[in-house]
């Protein structure tokens, strides 16, 4: 007779045995049953979840990404756009005199910046992509 592979995925109500926690046994719903199953599979190591937030240092084409804040970009282009004040965070003084001087565009300006922040094209000033949230 041959040994089977472990299983990929666990049969319902085949579980981890108390006992041995290499070996599957039967939980019939009141009881543990004498029936002993298969080795189970180890478990998966899952990555860290500091990786998550380390930060990117460049896109996908390759290009250094910029060191400002996403989010921080995004909640000054929400709250006082109209000002420019995101466009000052950034470095790009000139268009956010302009963006003082006009209110924003009448709004208008603010609200394609405060889109191009969320969807990831925003630049600051040295042309290089707000990616980091």
């Amino acid at each position: 007779m041959s040994q089977q592979p472990a299983p990929r995925e666990i049969p319902a109500g085949w579980y981890p045995d108390p006992a041995d926690a290499q070996q599957s046994r039967y939980w019939d719903g009141n009881a543990w049953t004498d029936q002993v199953g298969p080795q189970l599979p180890a478990p998966a190591a899952a990555p860290p979840l500091a990786a998550a937030f380390v930060p990117v240092t460049h896109d996908a084409s390759g290009h250094p990404v910029s060191d400002r804040s996403r989010l921080a970009a995004a909640l000054l282009c929400f709250f006082v756009g109209w000002l420019g004040v995101h466009r000052f965070y950034v470095g790009k003084v000139g268009t956010g005199i302009v963006q003082l001087l006009t209110f924003g565009g009448l709004g208008i300006w603010t609200l394609v910046d405060l889109i191009l922040i969320l969807v990831g094209t925003f630049r600051d000033k040295q042309d290089r992509t707000l990616l980091n949230w």
